[in-house]
């Protein structure tokens, strides 16, 4: 794979090695073994004078398919997709709370104009 590749610039498509033990419930010596047999590409990076590797996310699911077969990365990918449908749910049943208010004041103050 060449230094290059396009694939290490478009969004989404890496991921840190923090992220890949965090999100699919890697080891660092897993993902270090994983690099010396040629089986995961990395770059290295640096945040702050913190180094981390750069790893391109369909290499580590491969490598999470081959070790846990396939069901477990669509577990994973359901998880984290129903988390995601929970939060924006908890944020607009908030937002619909803020508005009812709004509308329940807004309504207060029409009321007694419109009896004149």
């Amino acid at each position: 794979m060449h230094y290059s590749d396009p694939e290490w610039r478009r969004k989404g498509a890496t991921l840190s090695d923090k992220s890949a033990r965090q999100e699919f419930d890697l080891t660092q010596d897993e993902i270090v073994q994983a690099i010396q047999d040629g089986t995961l590409h990395y770059r290295e990076s640096s945040m702050h004078g913190n180094p981390w590797l750069r790893l391109l996310r369909r290499e580590v699911e491969a490598l999470v398919r081959k070790k846990n077969g396939k069901d477990y990365l669509r577990n994973i990918e359901a998880k984290t997709e129903l988390t995601c449908i929970n939060s924006d749910l908890a944020r607009l049943k908030a937002q619909i709370a803020r508005l009812e208010l709004r509308k329940a004041e807004l309504i207060a103050e029409l009321t007694p104009a419109s009896g004149k």
